[in-house]
């Protein structure tokens, strides 16, 4: 998992400029592998339905994906008799590589693919992508479990696809519907600083871009779909299920660890300039709430398994304190990381000071407790002070969470990571007109994200240029 820094927090979303008629505002990649038959018929028919319906200029991308077999040429030829159309060769395999290379090459504001079998409905395209034009979200995706969905398919596929979103809801949280719906727009102001945290190059690379997303706090609409399922899809459905749980796995345990930065790809509180002066606006009240709790409790479960260690050679005063002590030491930490989502050394003995502090106003409500006991009763037995020691924890436990989020981790814009600033925007040569008229080829050496990888930086080389406005041909 990558776990360097994005550039910068993203601005607040606009409407895209009307801008020049001739410059592409949606760019849709169509990643292939082998797929001569097909090609051909799915450009031809995107491209008339663009033509008829879309108001903006477009262009079409075809993204081929180290094909063995006609596809280059079929591409080429497309490329030639349609202004509209580019190709782009990569020579590895895998559709989330292709759709990387071409969506950091691309200078459309608005980034779409779709599979080449053209399952999805076509009048869903112009819905899925006017959200990101108008700024009102970030991506979208296509569903097929909308309940407005009309889907045709068999039942394994479809068993397959319920039970996978199911994994991602239960293992990663993900509340968007269809993760693996091949029909997703994204803008490409976004893209830049999502895209180089994204790991997978393969299948997973959808589902993992959007459990990133939504972790960030970027907005996702959900467009429900027309779509019939190809029977002759070439995807090998056990090896794709094999390496998506295993993304499942890889991804959260980044998260879990917070070796991710996604606060720094955040939007500002609301879009309207008005509202982007307002200031430490609280966030993330109710996910704070849960692992609050969860690390309560298990903190809790800590303080009483060694309460009653120390109290097998000292007193019940020193074994709680000694018992809260160390407790609360891992109580800070853990929330520090899990809950309030603060990454890194800087501040850190600061947090551990005013979590003392805290300890110590817990210290006082659990001993009083028990002093409280002792002087009811001489000897009380030992299950007796194990739950007042629960009733006191609980109301401190409240106590505790109100100054930890007020007080020790206030929620503020500096972060306390100290750790040196990394640039991530790719160094990709653009400097030819991408999108609409010309012939990619990248070398055959290939390393997406090339500066981030360690490996050379790939650069898009024009082979032949056609028109200079996609229209004028029309």
């Amino acid at each position: 998992m990558r776990t360097d820094s994005s550039p910068g927090t993203l601005p607040a979303r606009e409407h895209l400029p009307a801008g020049d008629a001739g410059m592409p505002v949606l760019d849709v990649v169509i990643p292939v592998y082998n797929e001569e038959k097909d090609l051909g018929p799915c450009v031809i028919r995107l491209h008339e339905h663009l033509t008829r319906t879309f108001p903006y200029a477009f262009s079409i991308t075809i993204a081929d994906n180290a094909s063995t077999d006609a596809t280059p040429r079929v591409a080429a030829r497309l490329a030639a008799e349609i202004p509209e159309v580019g190709t782009f060769r990569l020579e590895q395999k895998g559709r989330g590589r292709a759709l990387r290379t071409v969506w950091s090459a691309s200078r459309a504001p608005v980034l779409a693919y779709m599979d080449v079998d053209l399952s999805t409905d076509l009048n869903a395209l112009l819905p899925l992508v006017a959200p990101l034009i108008s700024g009102h979200s970030d991506l979208a995706i296509g569903s097929r479990l909308s309940r407005s969905s009309r889907v045709v398919r068999g039942a394994k596929r479809e068993f397959i696809s319920r039970t996978y979103n199911l994994i991602l809801r239960g293992s990663l949280q993900a509340r968007f519907s269809d993760a693996q719906c091949g029909f997703k727009a994204i803008r490409r102001d976004v893209a830049q600083v999502l895209l180089p945290l994204v790991e997978d190059t393969g299948w997973f690379f959808d589902t993992e871009m959007l459990v990133l997303a939504e972790r960030a706090g970027l907005r996702i609409h959900e467009v429900p779909v027309d779509w019939v399922d190809d029977p002759d899809s070439t995807v090998h459905i056990v090896r794709t299920a094999t390496e998506d749980l295993k993304g499942v796995w890889r991804v959260g345990k980044a998260l879990a660890t917070g070796s991710l930065p996604l606060d720094r790809i955040t939007r500002p509180f609301g879009d309207d300039p008005r509202d982007r002066e307002i200031q430490d606006v609280p966030r993330g009240l109710a996910r704070q709430l849960v692992g609050f709790c969860v690390v309560g409790g298990l903190s809790t479960l800590f303080y009483l398994l060694l309460y009653s260690a120390f109290r097998q050679f000292c007193g019940s005063q020193i074994a709680n304190a000694l018992a809260l002590l160390v407790s609360a030491v891992a109580n800070t930490a853990a929330n520090r990381r899990l809950t309030f989502g603060v990454r890194g050394r800087g501040g850190a003995v600061r947090h551990q000071a005013q979590g003392l502090v805290v300890f110590a106003i817990g210290l006082a409500l659990t001993s009083g407790s028990l002093a409280a006991l002792n002087a009811a009763s001489s000897d009380p037995a030992h299950s007796t002070e194990l739950a007042v020691l629960v009733a006191a924890n609980l109301a401190a436990t409240v106590l505790r969470f109100l100054l930890f989020r007020a007080w020790v981790f206030p929620d503020r814009q500096d972060s306390y990571d100290s750790g040196a600033t990394c640039d991530t925007r790719a160094t990709c040569d653009t400097r030819a007109t991408y999108g609409a008229q010309a012939t990619y080829d990248t070398q055959a050496t290939y390393g997406t994200y090339g500066a981030h990888r360690g490996g050379p930086t790939v650069r898009p080389q024009p082979v032949r240029p056609h028109h200079t406005d996609p229209r004028e041909s029309r």
